[in-house]
């Protein structure tokens, strides 16, 4: 917690003031462009790796960057979707996986999950990420299955966020286009996936 007390000891002190005119637009009114979906993961910081800031990124998060598959339940991530097509009129929806992520590595080995029951259910929506498996990267070395089982989930999610209703007519409207990526955190490199190529390439030429 103290660390925590500093940074925003600092935040009040040295970033706050120069930057308090945009704060100030901000605190009433929000016009993302973009809704940034991604996992939980402490390490992918959407802000640091972009270079966005305040008010560019409508963020939502959660283990395994999932897009539940809903009929009549409620979740906070449909909703949060919903919302940012319907109200805040995103422009461009980023459904982004990550390396050596935590919930596809426990969908490969159940028994992480035998402590966790709400976690299990939940991770019951990547199932569909073995069916989009890809294929495997010399790259990507002794975690090669696992990045491969990764991207294919970046698939899979990628399917259940344009089934949702609120996507699906702004996409056929022209007013909304949906990408899907993969972070390597080693590396910092982002991955895109090509729907007609049906495979991940580099989004920056390096």
């Amino acid at each position: 917690m103290e660390r925590l007390i500093e940074g925003h000891k600092k935040f009040r002190a040295e970033i706050f003031p120069h930057r308090r005119d945009q704060f100030h637009l901000l605190a009433e009114t929000q016009a993302p462009e973009t809704l940034f979906i991604t996992c939980s993961d402490s390490r992918v910081l959407p802000d640091l790796i972009l270079g966005t800031g305040p008010g560019d990124l409508f963020i939502t998060r959660n283990a395994g960057n999932v897009v539940p598959l809903t009929t009549h339940d409620v979740d906070g991530v449909t909703a949060t979707i919903e919302y940012a097509v319907e109200v805040l009129k995103v422009k461009h929806a980023i459904l982004c996986g990550h390396s050596d992520c935590g919930a596809m590595k426990a969908a490969l080995d159940h028994t992480q999950l035998q402590n966790l029951p709400k976690a299990s259910r939940w991770l019951q929506h990547v199932e569909a990420a073995f069916s989009h498996r890809q294929p495997p990267d010399p790259a990507d070395g002794q975690h090669a299955e696992l990045a491969s089982l990764i991207r294919g989930n970046v698939v899979a999610q990628l399917l259940n966020l344009r089934s949702q209703p609120s996507v699906a007519r702004a996409v056929r409207a022209g007013q909304l286009t949906v990408h899907g990526w993969y972070y390597d955190i080693l590396s910092g490199r982002i991955e895109r996936f090509d729907e007609e190529m049906r495979r991940f390439l580099p989004l920056l030429q390096d």
